[in-house]
């Protein structure tokens, strides 16, 4: 139970994949002008990061070390796929919002990071149980940072209009700069105002 609480306490807190070791950017500034889109990648990531944490650890014993990364990439692509027939099944908008990112899911560098990382070493369960939790704090950053975006740009909340006529939407919010400034005081809030031991020993 108490590698259980670590595990989530480190995927979600303490080693955020975006905030604290600055991976799956790309997506965070390319899909968090509307929560709903970063809702569903977010989703998606779980999937996919635990699933796959989930296969590689299964497999961990019958893969040779010399191709274990061609393997990982092989089961990653494969989760992905599913996921992205899903979408275009069952949430064709979605689909055609989020564009070329579902696939490029394959190429998040949080996902081959904890499968080599943690699933190489660790049973199934735990393997599967990081892997989520690791997604999990992707998500929930993407969504802080995408209420403000959508909220100040839209002046919406999952697409509920919540600001009045009256509001002057910052368009600046659901540009391109508006997601780097958001990542930007993300990132310096963790670093600063919450920072880990290993930064305040510094």
């Amino acid at each position: 139970m108490k590698e259980i609480k670590a595990i989530f306490s480190n995927g979600v807190w303490k080693d955020n994949p975006i905030y604290r070791q600055i991976l799956g950017i790309c997506s965070a500034l390319a899909v968090t002008n509307l929560m709903m889109n970063s809702l569903v990648m977010g989703i998606g990531l779980m999937f996919v990061t635990g699933l796959s944490s989930l296969t590689v650890s299964l497999l961990r014993h019958h893969t040779p070390k010399h191709i274990r990364m061609m393997v990982q990439t092989l089961i990653i692509s494969a989760f992905v796929i599913i996921l992205d027939i899903f979408l275009k099944a069952y949430l064709p908008e979605m689909s055609k919002a989020l564009g070329p990112y579902v696939g490029l899911i394959i190429t998040n560098c949080i996902i081959m990071g904890r499968c080599e990382a943690y699933a190489q070493h660790n049973p199934p369960i735990l393997s599967f149980i990081d892997g989520v939790t690791m997604g999990l704090g992707y998500t929930l950053v993407l969504l802080f940072i995408a209420f403000f975006r959508e909220l100040l740009g839209f002046g919406s909340l999952f697409g509920i209009q919540v600001l009045g006529e009256s509001f002057t939407p910052w368009t600046l919010m659901i540009m391109p700069p508006g997601a780097f400034f958001m990542l930007g005081i993300v990132i310096w809030i963790a670093k600063n105002v919450f920072p880990s031991p290993e930064e305040e020993a510094k």
